[in-house]
């Protein structure tokens, strides 16, 4: 008999935001707001930028040229557009509903700014980013990214208009994401409404959590309401989640990556010597250009 996934916490959000650039206004959940990636591999942090108007600018707002290696970047915008460029000759826009796949591996330079167009005139801008490790084994893989529309994802349907899951990546329920992963990853963009209860299963091993983006309900019979993150153990299998009224989730799930972690800043490597040879290539330009 399949039993239910405990919930471990339920973390509000953190009381206070920092900005990325200047034009990412964000809470970080983890690793700095709360002390919980060791036990959430493969995800090693979320950024959360609540809805918020930053108002028109001539100028792009946003973060300039800098590098990373040795894991992925996950952007998900709800509200705004988001553009990027990379020193592999990737661009793009990130619009509202899309996803932002990319796997730094072996190096990569990035800069992600508000879409020309959406900085003339501003409005709500809301958006996610994680970052997601990569096992040893692929963490020299050749840079790259997925551009992840809408209209890509998978959509399992709730019944009597309660609303829709989108699958990013993984499966539920039998639909499946297209997000190619180099770990096994659950992840579902869940726009539910009033009154709409969803069951689903994950392996009982899997790191497991929720993310309210908007919307108060009831997730394993524990309380939910706007903001917070909703952290599950490695017991059991079963969700059973119940909207009180019009949701936004972010549900994250994924087998963990049993290696241990170094980090400096943008680099994730397993060791001091892999960082410090990360540094050295960075510096020597491996990583490409990028103006």
């Amino acid at each position: 008999m399949t039993s239910t996934k405990k919930v471990r916490q339920v973390l509000p959000r953190p009381a206070r935001f920092n900005m990325v650039g200047d034009g990412f206004r964000v809470y970080n959940y983890f690793p700095n707001g709360y002390p919980i990636r060791e036990q959430f591999s493969p995800f090693l942090m979320l950024d959360f930028n609540p809805e918020h108007d930053f108002g028109p600018s001539a100028r792009p707002r946003g973060v300039d040229v800098h590098p990373h290696k040795g894991f992925e970047t996950v952007t998900i915008a709800y509200k705004g557009h988001v553009a990027h460029h990379d020193s592999t000759g990737n661009s793009g826009v990130i619009h509202p509903g899309d996803v932002q796949w990319m796997t730094a591996g072996d190096g990569i330079l990035h800069k992600e700014y508000h879409e020309t167009e959406f900085s003339k005139t501003g409005g709500p801008f809301e958006m996610v980013q994680l970052w997601v490790n990569l096992p040893a084994k692929d963490k020299s893989a050749p840079a790259g990214y997925q551009s992840i529309q809408s209209s890509d994802m998978g959509v399992f349907k709730l019944p009597e208009d309660k609303g829709e899951v989108r699958v990013i990546a993984g499966e539920m329920n039998g639909v499946k994401g297209p997000a190619k992963t180099h770990t096994p990853i659950h992840m579902y963009d869940m726009r539910l409404n009033e009154g709409a209860e969803l069951t689903w299963t994950i392996p009982e091993q899997f790191s497991s959590a929720l993310l309210v983006v908007e919307g108060d309900g009831e997730v394993n019979g524990s309380a939910f309401k706007k903001h917070d993150f909703v952290f599950f153990s490695n017991e059991g299998e079963k969700m059973e989640l119940k909207t009180k009224d019009k949701c936004t989730l972010l549900f994250l799930a994924g087998e963990p990556i049993h290696e241990p972690i170094a980090q400096y800043g943008p680099f994730v490597m397993n060791t001091m010597q892999e960082i410090q040879r990360a540094i050295e290539e960075f510096n020597s330009g491996k990583f490409g250009h990028l103006d």
